[in-house]
């Protein structure tokens, strides 16, 4: 008897979305939820988040609106600037990195930054204050902060990715909303302005993103921010860059019935600038599957659960998946609404399977990174985050691109467009 194969005409959950048409109100409504106008700005919301702002290469953006002055705890008046501005209010650690409590704002309206007396502050182009150790560069991809660069939080969420810790992570926005782009504010329309963000994908080559074909084939006009965080605010120590996307390769194979060969490549206008938080992911080599139980990490900004309750997150988010063999992961889809004789196809992966913790909707393109074994703190891009059933509810592992089957392809479309392979090769 022949096996059947099943071939999906909809997917069960695309962990991105098309945003090619609609209002732009309502499609941020759709997408981020409508802010409560009781929540205080002065708090760290967890789950809703307006449209990524886009602040045209770091800098306060709209970050500084409003009234400055504030009040000491000793009574005096002082005035909100940046954490690493103030002398006396900025908390360093032995490393020389300033600390900083998100769940404590004072009265600023930024928990970035803090209440400050005009005789202890000091101006933009002055060096930190005591200054930071300097590290030594490190060569090569796939470098993690664990740490985070520039300061350390404290009183972040379970699950929030510090500032740079994965310095390949970007988000891919939509510009095809009409209109394209639009001012936050109307009066100033070279001022700050929104984008729509559709997904995640990660650097691969300074002039060249990783991400699922689900989303971004069609005729969609695309723009890559990288070295984000926080998508509420400018005021990180190093700002984000956002590049235009010049063209977009999906793989010649992808079918969007059933996300075979998921997998595409976005060429930009001009190259990324490496920095403390913008860096290249390594990839592994043609046809070396991750191990099993291999413990590797997923981020995004993509929904913190399934269904209308989910809302996309303030913070990048990251989650630790342990990869799952195929026959096992294979196993556990043929006990969902798949069917029994559901099979995996090649270019796919699996990880996770614990209840709660797996990427979701949102999450699409993001890239999966595993460990490099006797290399600390660095990492292979093993797999893209492509479809699952849910988001984790019932421990059924999520499905990514299988990175290492098509590198192949990937090095054949890198070398066509005149790029070297070797820098995401370790």
């Amino acid at each position: 008897m022949y096996k059947l194969v099943v071939i999906l005409a909809v997917l069960p959950l695309l962990r991105g979305q098309d945003l090619s048409s609609g209002d732009l109100d309502s499609v941020i409504a759709e997408i981020f939820g409508k802010p409560d106008p009781q929540q205080k700005t002065t708090s760290k919301p967890s789950t809703i988040v307006p449209p990524i702002t886009n602040n045209n290469g770091g800098g306060d953006g709209g970050d500084n609106t409003g009234s400055k002055e504030c009040k000491m705890e000793s009574g005096e008046t002082g005035e909100c600037v940046k954490y690493y501005l103030c002398n006396v209010n900025n908390t360093i650690n032995t490393d020389g990195i300033g600390v900083i409590d998100i769940r404590v704002s004072g009265n600023c309206e930024s928990y970035l930054d803090v209440c400050c007396l005009l005789p202890d502050q000091r101006k933009e182009d002055d060096p930190i204050t005591p200054a930071p150790d300097v590290q030594p560069a490190r060569q090569g991809c796939g470098w993690r902060n664990p740490n985070g660069v520039g300061f350390l939080t404290t009183g972040d969420k379970d699950g929030e990715a510090k500032f740079a810790e994965f310095p390949w992570m970007v988000a891919v926005l939509n510009d095809n909303i009409i209109p394209r782009i639009e001012p936050v504010n109307e009066n100033d329309p070279n001022g700050q302005q929104l984008n729509v963000y559709v997904g995640g994908g990660s650097l691969i080559h300074p002039s060249v993103v990783l991400t699922a074909a689900h989303y971004v084939s069609g005729d969609k006009t695309l723009r890559v921010r990288a070295g984000e965080w926080d998508t509420q605010t400018t005021k990180e120590i190093y700002p984000n860059q956002d590049r235009e996307v010049k063209e977009v390769v999906v793989h010649k194979d992808f079918n969007k019935n059933n996300l075979f060969y998921d997998i595409a490549l976005l060429f930009l206008k001009s190259p990324m600038d490496l920095a403390p938080n913008v860096g290249v992911a390594c990839l592994p080599p043609a046809r070396e599957r991750a191990p099993h139980a291999a413990p590797c990490l997923a981020s995004g900004w993509g929904k913190d659960k399934f269904g209308k309750e989910g809302r996309y997150q303030v913070i990048l988010k990251k989650v630790e998946v342990p990869v799952v063999e195929r026959r096992q992961c294979q196993e556990s889809l043929r006990r969902t609404r798949l069917g029994h004789f559901f099979e995996l196809h090649s270019s796919f992966m699996c990880a996770g399977g614990q209840p709660g913790k797996d990427t979701c909707k949102g999450d699409g393109g993001s890239p999966l990174v595993c460990p490099i074994e006797y290399q600390q703190d660095r990492y292979v891009q093993n797999g893209i985050v492509a479809w699952g059933i849910g988001c984790g509810e019932d421990g059924t592992p999520g499905v990514y691109v299988d990175v290492a089957n098509l590198r192949d392809w990937i090095d054949d479309k890198i070398a066509g467009h005149g790029y070297d392979p070797k820098v995401y090769t370790y």
